[in-house]
């Protein structure tokens, strides 16, 4: 299946992966950024789409996010519901209230009201959100308030399934574990995943596109009997 498909977070790491391999297999790809105009645009250039500036936790931002991808191809038929952010690590103890609210605002509410207007506006097709193997670890010491973050869209991933199922609609979650992404630099640990990932079964972090090709899937025809599922993209940790 091909359409119009939307990545949020779509200018770096899973989302950018997900924007080419989407192009390539046939979608009509818009995505949005939150700062780094450069590389959004690069990547809409690449794949032939459409770059938006926008927050994720703004709703005006979010509606002209698919505002914009309506204009550009119509109504979507896929969206992935990726933009997220880490803050460097720490335990729970010592997190001011601003960081776990801009956690909570761009990962949880940002992903609910893309979530929410996908569901207002598609007829048919999938939903993949971007959870995180840290939803079922815990993040002890360094980002429980990003595991719970995550947590939440497992929880939504099952309701909102079940919502939309009548309609057509899956909706599905990937759990990716140690990635090789530009986030755990923002999050001040640039060496994290390198670091641990080679204490996974595996012996290794995994790769952007690694985690892109299981979300293409979700979104294709091969998987029209899966919803509600969180599938994880973790190297058996």
């Amino acid at each position: 299946m091909a359409g119009g498909l939307i990545v949020t977070g779509g200018g770096r790491g899973i989302g950018a992966a997900v924007c080419r391999l989407g192009a390539h297999a046939g979608w009509s790809v818009t995505l949005s950024y939150a700062r780094d105009a450069a590389a959004a645009e690069a990547v809409a250039a690449e794949t032939g789409g459409v770059a938006v500036r926008a927050d994720a936790a703004s709703e005006a931002d979010t509606l002209r996010l698919f505002d914009a991808a309506e204009e550009a191809h119509g109504a979507p038929l896929g969206v992935v519901v990726n933009a997220g952010v880490v803050a460097p690590g720490l335990p729970l103890a010592e997190m001011s209230l601003a960081r776990i609210e801009q956690v909570f605002r761009t990962n949880t509410i940002g992903a609910f009201l893309t979530a929410r207007e996908a569901a207002r506006r598609m007829s048919g097709g999938a939903i993949v959100v971007v959870s995180s193997a840290a939803a079922r670890l815990g993040a002890p010491n360094e980002y429980v308030d990003y595991a719970a973050s995550k947590g939440a869209l497992d929880t939504m991933t099952v309701g909102l399934a079940k919502e939309l199922a009548p309609k057509g609609i899956r909706v599905n979650a990937v759990r990716p574990g140690l990635i090789e992404t530009e986030i755990h630099a923002s999050g001040g640990a640039p060496d994290r995943a390198a670091r641990l990932g080679a204490q996974t079964p595996m012996g290794r972090p995994g790769a952007a596109e690694e985690v892109a090709e299981t979300i293409l899937w979700l979104l294709s025809p091969a998987a029209s009997y899966v919803t509600g599922t969180m599938v994880d993209v973790s190297g058996g940790r």
